[in-house]
């Protein structure tokens, strides 16, 4: 068995069989029957006690506060990290892009009308689109009202772990794995911290440099260690969800992007510890949360509370097609 294989299947990651056999499970469900069933889906917020707290939610993912129809002509454009497109739910097809994008934009765009429009920007998305479209990531700005946040690609994104590790048994030291991409943010933390008796680091991709190569960790093995680097890549850090639902603490600079997570609602050495962007006091503050191990606990204790809200499955579903329902109400299609 090769290391890639053994990797793979003790990598601490679900696998990828069950996602793609309930994907493909709904693709036989005949979509006129989600239709009929959407305006009681979506009637069901009125019965609710956390209603305001899903309109909140609503009103966060999708910024849209005026009718802003799409433009006549459609395009596909494929690009190194990204995706765009534009045009109607029936011509969308799973060879278009990443199947997982497919899947998972479809499991609630089926219950919409097939001749509506929709842009979209799918993949690792560091920039704000022209015209309203669905992402799966934004830039954290005050002008990103086009970028409609779903729930895209979350079979990597949204992974979940119980630890069984506690806080006070983990390594005095930092780990990260990863790949440079587009990230200044990884190749400046390596340059500062590769063999640093406090840090574990390395990279683990073949057009990294070769000196910083090192071998792959499993998620478990992650876990050994009291903080782990969450820093962002092409856009988000993916490893951010299943760190903070860990026993160990999360650490990075303020993000700079966020997704369905809502990176955005993140408060600073409440949910994570909060570096500078240059990583000056990075050892600094690892040190301080070894000596104060109360705060750290509560930092892990808070975070947990944080990813507790997305574990109701039947409200995140009517999350996403409050959101896109609200995409096409302000797309002027419904």
């Amino acid at each position: 068995m090769n290391d890639s294989l053994l990797y793979k299947l003790r990598s601490g990651k679900p696998p990828k069989f069950f996602y793609f056999i309930r994907s493909y499970s709904r693709e036989l469900f005949p979509q006129a029957l989600y239709r009929s069933r959407l305006n009681k889906a979506l009637a069901e917020l009125e019965n609710r006690p956390d209603k305001d707290y899903i309109l909140e939610r609503v009103g966060y993912y999708n910024k849209l506060d005026q009718v802003v129809p799409l433009p006549e002509n459609g395009y596909t454009k494929r690009c190194q990290s990204y995706f765009l497109h534009l045009g109607a739910l029936k011509d969308y097809r799973r060879s278009l892009y990443h199947k997982v994008y497919y899947f998972d934009f479809m499991e609630f765009a089926r219950w919409f009308d097939p001749d509506f429009r929709w842009a979209y920007a799918a993949g690792d998305v560091y920039f704000t689109p022209k015209v309203p479209s669905i992402v799966k990531s934004r830039l954290l700005d005050g002008q990103n009202q086009n970028s409609a946040i779903m729930k895209l690609d979350k079979f990597r994104h949204f992974i979940y772990v119980n630890d069984p590790v506690p806080f006070a048994d983990k390594k005095n030291m930092a780990i990260f794995r990863g790949k440079i991409r587009l990230s200044r943010d990884r190749r400046r933390f390596m340059e500062m911290f590769f063999g640093h008796p406090m840090f574990d680091c390395g990279l683990v991709g073949h057009d990294d440099p070769p000196e910083w190569i090192t071998p792959k960790k499993t998620i478990r093995e992650h876990l050994d260690y009291k903080f782990i680097m969450a820093l962002e890549g092409n856009d988000v850090a993916s490893n951010l969800k299943w760190v903070m639902s860990s026993n160990s603490i999360a650490v990075m600079p303020r993000p700079t992007c966020e997704t369905w997570f809502m990176e955005g609602k993140l408060i600073a050495d409440y949910h994570y510890i909060e570096v500078k962007p240059d990583f000056s006091d990075l050892e600094e503050k690892l040190n301080y949360y070894i000596e104060h191990p109360d705060q750290a606990l509560q930092i892990i204790e808070n975070a947990h509370r944080y990813i507790d809200q997305f574990r109701d499955e039947k409200r995140e579903k009517l999350i996403s097609l409050m959101v896109l329902d609200k995409y096409f109400r302000m797309t002027g299609q419904k």
